[in-house]
């Protein structure tokens, strides 16, 4: 009977060593992507807004218009999919987004961008991205950059009273305007 309680205890000790040892492996993993995960938080008003994506690097490739086709949605970094959370209601260039956790999809252009916030917030890339569950879309003028960004940057800013985020990466920034919803 004793030989058989150390095989029990013994079983279930090489499996709890074997399951954290797989769970840090996977946190592991994650940090030593090509393309590492990045976060950005800032406040809107008194909304908390959080944006997570994996930001690739340039590598001498030709980034809009090649590795990132023209008029094609763009998970909007690499990996999953880049999220947007906001923890209260905002306006996106005038626009309400209601409180939540979504999928920061753009369609990169020329001359303009389409920003998609789309219900499916937890899926990898845009590969099973469904316009259905698109709940807001607004466009804006992309900008020639000053200076290149080797990595692919999104920034929350404030500027003249308004707040800001930008999508910065090789030589373009694409950037869209947040506001607290206005009280009636």
């Amino acid at each position: 009977m004793s030989f058989l309680k150390n095989v029990i205890k013994f079983s279930f000790l090489f499996a709890l060593v074997a399951f954290f040892a797989t769970s840090t492996q996977a946190q592991d993993d994650k940090s030593k992507r090509k393309s590492p995960p990045m976060e950005t938080t800032g406040m809107v008003g008194d909304a908390t807004v959080t944006i997570t994506y994996s930001a690739p690097s340039v590598n001498g490739r030709t980034i809009f218009g090649d590795l990132i086709p023209y008029g094609k949605t763009w998970r909007t970094g690499a990996n999953e999919a880049t999220t947007f959370e906001t923890s209260k209601n905002i306006t996106i260039e005038g626009q309400e987004l209601t409180a939540g956790k979504y999928a920061l999809f753009t369609v990169p252009g020329k001359d303009k961008w389409t920003i998609v916030f789309n219900s499916v917030w937890d899926q990898w890339g845009d590969y099973n991205y469904d316009k259905e569950k698109d709940v807001l879309r607004v466009e804006v003028t992309p900008k020639k950059l000053d200076e290149p960004a080797e990595q692919l940057k999104i920034s929350m800013s404030e500027k003249d009273g308004s707040s800001w985020v930008a999508v910065k990466w090789s030589d373009t920034k694409a950037a869209f305007s947040v506001a607290p919803v206005a009280s009636n």
